[in-house]
C-alpha cells in the first residue's frame, strides 16, 4: 500500500473489513499511555496484542500509518455513539503518544490537525462525529484525556465546543441531553456520562452534577444531535 503522503507506512495485523459495507462517518481520538512512540508503534503493530489505528503521532509531529483508511482497525473495542455499537466499522482511529498525564505539544498537535483534515474531507466527516475514546466508552477509558485541547480543534471546524459553556442559563434533563448527543446512556452509570462530558468539556468541573453541566449538554444536544438515521454498523 502506498501510505498517506508525509506518513510512514508500517503495517499492522491488526485488521479487517469494515462490516456490512460500513464506511468510516467517525473520527475516534486517543493516547497512548505508553513511555514512547515506538514502544506504543510496537504494540499496535504486534500480532499478539490485537489492538490497532489507522495512524500514530509521535511527539515531535511524525505519523505512522498502520492500517488503510478504507479497512477497519481495531482501536476501539466495546463502546458506543449513538446507535453505532460496531465503532470500529464506522470509524478511523488516531493514536497520539502521550502518556496521559502531559499537554499535547505544538508539533503533535499541528500535524494531528493537517492529518485530520485531509480524512474528514476524503469521507466527508462532520464535526461532531469526532469524539475522543472516552465519550464512546465512559468508565472504562479515558483518553485523550483532560490534557487535551478539544477547543483549539473546534476552533478549526475539526470538533466541538459548547457555545455557552458553564452559563447556567440553559435548562435541561442532563441524561436526555446527553443521549441525545451521543453519549451511551443506559449503557453506564450517569456519574460515568458526567465524567466523561467534564472530562471533554468541563475538565476543571468538580462535585455533583450542576446547572453548568447540564447547560453545556443542552447547548450541544440542540445543536449536534447524533444521526440516529444512520446505519447501526
Amino acid at each position: 500500500m502506498i501510505p498517506l503522503a508525509g506518513a510512514i507506512w508500517h503495517p499492522s495485523p491488526g485488521y479487517g473489513p469494515r462490516r456490512e459495507g460500513a464506511r468510516p462517518d467517525m473520527v475516534v481520538i486517543h493516547y497512548t499511555a505508553m513511555q514512547s512512540a515506538e514502544a506504543a508503534l510496537a504494540r499496535l503493530c504486534d500480532p499478539g496484542a490485537e489492538v490497532s489505528a489507522h495512524y500514530l503521532i509521535c511527539e515531535r509531529g511524525r505519523i505512522w500509518q498502520m492500517v488503510a483508511e478504507a479497512a477497519r482497525a481495531w482501536h476501539a473495542g466495546a463502546g458506543r455513539w449513538g446507535d453505532v455499537r460496531d465503532v470500529n466499522s464506522r470509524s478511523i482511529g488516531i493514536e497520539l503518544a502521550n502518556r496521559g498525564d502531559h499537554p499535547f505539544g505544538e508539533a503533535q498537535m499541528a500535524a494531528l490537525e493537517g492529518l485530520m483534515r485531509g480524512i474528514m474531507d476524503r469521507w466527508a466527516i462532520p464535526p461532531e462525529r469526532v469524539i475522543g475514546h472516552s465519550d464512546m466508552a465512559p468508565g472504562r477509558k479515558g483518553d485523550p484525556g483532560r490534557r487535551f485541547d478539544w477547543r483549539r480543534l473546534a476552533l478549526q471546524g475539526l470538533s466541538v465546543w459548547p457555545g455557552r459553556a458553564g452559563s447556567g442559563d440553559l435548562p435541561g434533563d442532563f441524561a436526555r441531553d446527553a443521549a441525545r448527543f451521543g453519549y451511551p446512556v443506559g449503557d453506564v452509570g450517569e456519574d460515568m456520562i458526567l465524567a466523561a462530558v467534564r472530562l471533554r468539556f468541563r475538565p476543571w468541573g468538580r462535585g455533583p452534577l450542576c446547572e453548568a453541566d447540564r447547560a453545556v449538554m443542552a447547548d450541544l444536544a440542540a445543536r449536534f444531535p447524533v444521526d440516529r438515521g444512520a446505519p447501526s454498523a
